[in-house]
């Protein structure tokens, strides 16, 4: 049976201090994750690097932002969120129903 998938859009801040990682490498990582979860991507959009308004850690003061549109089943932005929680190269995730 193949589950109706539902289109989302999704902003994710990246987080590559210390790692060797570039932020085209963690993308990819995102993007094999979505697939993990049954979802499609869509569309990638790098929005690039901007300051944070409230900044939390004084070393860590702005990101690189990345929005993704995809389609997945309805339980799969749950399961995205999982999985990219144990992900220290994504340091926010936020994901909207499009």
């Amino acid at each position: 049976m193949n589950p109706t998938k539902r289109n989302y859009r999704a902003t994710f801040i990246l987080d590559n201090r210390g790692k060797e990682d570039s932020i085209d490498q963690i993308i990819e990582g995102v993007k094999k994750d979505i697939s993990a979860v049954q979802g499609e991507v869509t569309s990638v959009e790098n929005i690039g690097k901007k300051d944070f308004i409230r900044v939390t850690d004084r070393k860590f003061t702005g990101a690189a932002y990345v929005h993704m549109a995809f389609s997945a089943p309805a339980e799969g932005p749950a399961q995205l969120k999982e999985r990219l929680r144990l992900n220290s190269s994504v340091y926010r995730t936020f994901v909207q129903s499009a």
